[in-house]
């Protein structure tokens, strides 16, 4: 597998579907060389490089509402209704323990997606030492636009990785890598679309960042091109795609029980597809 790559599509909740293909991976020792993940796919990197089962589910689903990362009662307590530091830096050091050790001594390299608030560009970020950088970085490529505040990094402004690069394949092209296995979170058939409202809110809270605008009105017609660009891919036998063959969770679920089902159908269709997995790889 030296030469495969390892392309995560983002979508907040429906990421449990990943949670469940990878942690399938984790328990064949599976691991691929490079990793390239936006938003949600970024979250999921973390607990798939550092080779621990289950942290990303456990960190995504939550039974009880007040332990959750988003909902009523984050907007009660912090005043968001997404609160990401939860996730990237109260899960890891107390109830959901994350394995920064093996993370940063992996040997494998791991990129996540964000999006330059002024430049309205894809960028892709790394890190493999210092453990605030690391969830600082996780943090910004899933800052979902209006749901959370800008995450500096370096001194410049980042939001979810996912607006200006969904599924980063061209990223894991680049870089070398000419077969990759790609994970999607949308059933196919899906599309993307923007209501006149979606894009009055994005009109009003961006009018300050034009080509981070720019970028997020563009964002239906660019997925789409993305996702035809896959198919074509796809179809010359230079990627392995899977996704849900069935409906997909809200990007902001609550149903616990919901929830548990689609990872385990992440987890179920890597077991049938597995056979086919390897002998791409092989």
């Amino acid at each position: 597998m030296k030469e495969i790559g390892l392309v995560l599509e983002g979508g907040a909740l429906r990421g449990v579907f990943t949670a469940g293909v990878l942690d399938f991976l984790i328990e064949r020792n599976i691991y691929f060389p490079y990793i390239v993940g936006a938003s949600a796919g970024a979250c999921n990197m973390l607990g798939y490089i550092s080779k621990q089962k289950g942290y990303t589910r456990d960190s995504m689903i939550q039974k009880e509402a007040s332990q959750r990362f988003f909902g009523l009662n984050q907007l009660l307590q912090t005043g968001k209704i997404l609160n990401l530091d939860r996730i990237f830096f109260e899960f890891p050091y107390k109830e959901n323990p994350f394995d920064f050790d093996t993370y940063f001594n992996s040997g494998i390299e791991g990129e996540m997606v964000v999006t330059n608030c002024l430049t309205g560009k894809a960028e892709y970020f790394q890190e493999k030492s210092q453990e605030k950088r690391l969830s600082s970085i996780g943090k910004a490529s899933s800052s979902m636009p209006l749901f959370t505040s800008m995450v500096n990094i370096d001194g410049q402004l980042y939001l979810d990785g996912g607006l200006s690069d969904s599924i980063p394949i061209q990223r894991a092209l680049d870089k070398g890598y000419e077969k990759n296995v790609v994970i999607l979170t949308r059933n196919r058939g899906s599309t993307v679309t923007l209501t006149t409202y979606q894009k009055k809110m994005y009109q009003s809270f961006y009018n300050r960042y034009p080509e981070l605008l720019n970028t997020i009105l563009s964002r239906p017609g660019m997925y789409q091109k993305k996702l035809e660009y896959i198919q074509a891919l796809e179809e010359a036998g230079k990627i392995f795609v899977i996704q849900p063959d069935q409906p997909t969770v809200k990007r902001l679920e609550t149903d616990y029980d919901k929830l548990l089902l689609h990872y385990q159908h992440g987890y179920d269709l890597m077991n049938v597809k597995f056979e086919s997995l390897m002998q791409f790889i092989s």
